[in-house]
């Protein structure tokens, strides 16, 4: 019997978390418009839920906490979920097959709460809803850089076809003297200004979450290391 090629071939739980953003918003997206409104505000991340005005919104104080993961699995609109999911097969199938399955999703997780707290300092107070995975995929690039660079050094592109674990870790100083991570960087953030003014044209959805994204990117970027354990030695065969 041959042996059937996947349709995505990443990870499992990279394909699974595609299938749940995917279902989210199927289920949003079938709901009629009074759910919909009201289960968008439920999961969604709003600023104003952080300060005392808290107690004149709708719900409770638990969605203060809850919001700061839950609004990570809502898209806007159709095209925002598709971008989303093409940044999570790229850099979430490589951290994924680097770090493991439970370290992965803390590390997702936890770079998109960090987005959300950037966001949410940055908009203290108001009432903008914010949705969307973009803080915890701009971690799992930041993730990324702390070993591609040194992936294309000691192995090439064929090294990521390999055991990503023996793949090593640039430090944070060696990776901000390197000239191509100085560059990536750069153009990241300068990225992320010019997709926020073209928002309008690029989604429906509404503005791009830039402050998420560069708060989730600097912690993958800085925090890599803590979810990232040592690599294990080759075993030796004796004979």
């Amino acid at each position: 019997m041959q042996n059937r090629e996947r349709i995505f071939n990443g990870p499992a739980v990279v394909v699974w978390l595609l299938g749940l953003l995917v279902v989210v918003h199927g289920v949003l997206w079938l709901l009629p418009d009074d759910a919909w409104s009201l289960a968008v505000e439920t999961l969604a991340l709003i600023p104003v839920r952080y300060t005392p005005a808290a107690l004149d919104q709708p719900g409770n104080a638990l969605l203060a906490l809850t919001s700061l993961v839950t609004h990570q699995a809502v898209h806007g609109d159709v095209p925002h979920l598709v971008l989303n999911s093409a940044w999570l097969l790229a850099f979430g199938s490589a951290v994924a097959s680097r770090i493991g399955t439970a370290r992965f999703l803390a590390f997702a997780v936890a770079s998109g709460v960090a987005g959300a707290i950037a966001f949410i300092l940055l908009h203290y107070g108001e009432r903008t809803v914010m949705v969307g995975a973009s803080g915890a995929l701009a971690g799992l690039m930041g993730g990324a850089f702390r070993f591609m660079f040194s992936a294309f050094d000691d192995g090439g592109p064929g090294a990521f076809h390999a055991d990503q674990r023996q793949i090593r870790r640039m430090s944070l100083g060696e990776l901000f003297r390197d000239r191509r991570a100085q560059l990536a960087i750069g153009f990241w953030i300068v990225i992320n200004f010019v997709s926020a003014m073209l928002a309008p044209l690029l989604t429906s959805a509404g503005g791009i979450a830039w402050e998420a994204h560069l708060g989730g990117f600097a912690f993958g970027l800085l925090a890599f290391g803590l979810f990232d354990p040592p690599a294990r030695p080759a075993l030796r065969s004796w004979h």
